[in-house]
């Protein structure tokens, strides 16, 4: 271990910061896929039973859309409805920067 100082080094813990900066290199889908393995980390075992709850509320939502029983909103009329929304509220679209 002695001869081979940058071999020590590279067991060494970086900071925060230095992980960011690294992550931040990753393309765009290794950045999101490690994001959900934090949030995964902190968050412990999903429970069972919602996990349960969620993919029957897909499943109801799926149903309503495929009987037309709901229509989708495209995203780009979705977008525009919540940029008015914000703009109608000073003191949410001032936080926005």
């Amino acid at each position: 271990m002695g001869s081979h100082p940058e071999a020590y080094n590279s067991f060494m813990p970086r900071n925060v910061a230095d992980l960011f900066q690294e992550a931040s290199q990753l393309p765009e889908n290794d950045r999101a896929e490690l994001a959900g393995r934090l949030l995964d980390s902190i968050n412990g075992e999903p429970d069972r039973n919602v996990e349960l709850a969620w993919a029957e509320e897909v499943e109801r939502r799926v149903r309503e859309i495929d009987s037309g029983e709901v229509a989708t909103i495209p995203w780009e009329e979705v977008r525009a409805r919540l940029h008015a929304r914000l703009n109608d509220h000073p003191s949410i679209s001032s936080r926005r920067g």
